[in-house]
């Protein structure tokens, strides 16, 4: 559906429309899964630091700053996050060896089940896009890219 008839509305021009169906259309395809992460008492911020650990397991423990550099969100306080993490048993923090400024974060074994029980949810949301073929997700992905330029 043309977002013009989504929102019933009007636009200044076609960036300003662009701006708005884009912002539109992220927020419809995470508000499901932001609800289910609501149930398992974990924010996105939270969830994206589990990823992280996650998919960088090979090289952990990690460090605060290697989890900052690649969150989706630029200004969150990994340290606190890492601290909520830890109350719930989902990872831990310790001193660095190497470097006693630093702590070294893991992800726990209750973390990986976790995102294993959001592995389905993960998979729906990928499926939101399953109105596009494959071409048209790497064309998507080239002008979101660009955009960010």
């Amino acid at each position: 559906m043309k977002i013009e008839d989504e929102l019933k509305g009007r636009f200044r021009n076609e960036y300003h429309k662009g701006f708005i169906n884009l912002s539109y259309t992220a927020r419809r395809l995470n508000y499901d899964f932001f609800r289910e992460l609501k149930k398992h008492g974990l924010t996105e911020q939270q969830y994206n630091v589990l990823r992280i650990l996650r998919g960088f397991k090979d090289e952990s423990p990690l460090n605060v700053g290697f989890i900052k550099e690649r969150m989706l969100d630029r200004d969150p306080d990994v340290s606190r996050l890492v601290d909520r993490l830890q109350a719930k048993g989902l990872v831990t923090s310790s001193s660095n060896t190497a470097d006693k400024r630093q702590r070294s974060i893991d992800i726990t074994p209750a973390g990986h089940e976790l995102l294993a029980s959001l592995l389905a949810w993960e998979k729906h949301i990928e499926t939101l896009l399953g109105n596009l073929t494959l071409d048209e997700a790497k064309d998507l992905n080239r002008l979101l890219d660009k955009i960010r330029e």
